[in-house]
Order: structure tokens, then C-alpha cells, then sequence
């Protein structure tokens, strides 16, 4: 199995694509696609025919998933993209931001 460097909740910023230098926050990780999806982000529009959460149908904008290749996670404390690291402190692993040096949680 990948392992993911991105978990549900974080923010990221798009550095390719159409939304490049945008940011938001992940909702969904799919570590065996290296997909995530983005708030915000990659919106596309789906024609959606009439059903009962939408009985009149019609065409919705909603998130498409993105390659995490186009994605660099910020740091929440120095507030830039990143990379990240892993770091074995006694018997847990952390994400360690690789331009402030500072724990970002435990994976």
C-alpha cells in the first residue's frame, strides 16, 4: 500500500493545473489512486437527471478528484507549501514540515 503524506482535514495548495496557487481543504484521501478530492478545487459540472434528493434534476458543480502529484501540503505554522517528512520519536511516527522543522501531527 502508498503511504499518503495528505489526511482528511488538511490544507493543501495546487501548484499545476487550472487552479494553481489556490488552496483548500482535502475531504477525501484514496491512497491506493494517489487521489484526493479538494474543497474548492477542480470544480466540474455534472448533468444530473431528476431523483429524489433533486426532483427537478438539472446541472450541479461538484469537486472532481486530483492527482496528488498537483498538491503540496501548508505547514499551519510557518504557512507555506511544503514537503513532509516522517520522524520516529520513541515508538510513534510524525509528519515533521521540511522547511520549519516543526511537528505537524502524528500519522
Amino acid at each position: 500500500m502508498t503511504l499518503s503524506h495528505f489526511k482528511k482535514g488538511d490544507t493543501v495548495e495546487i501548484i499545476a493545473g487550472k487552479d494553481k496557487s489556490k488552496r483548500g481543504k482535502v475531504l477525501e484521501v484514496h491512497p491506493k489512486e494517489q487521489i484526493l478530492i479538494v474543497e474548492g478545487i477542480n470544480r466540474v459540472k455534472k448533468h444530473m437527471r431528476p431523483n429524489p434528493q433533486l426532483p427537478t434534476g438539472g446541472i450541479i458543480l461538484r469537486e472532481a478528484p486530483l492527482n496528488w502529484s498537483k498538491v503540496m501540503l501548508v505547514c499551519p505554522h510557518c504557512n507555506k507549501n511544503t514537503r513532509i517528512g516522517i520522524k520516529v520519536l520513541s515508538d510513534r511516527k510524525v509528519r515533521v514540515c521540511k522547511k520549519c522543522g516543526e511537528i505537524i501531527d502524528e500519522t
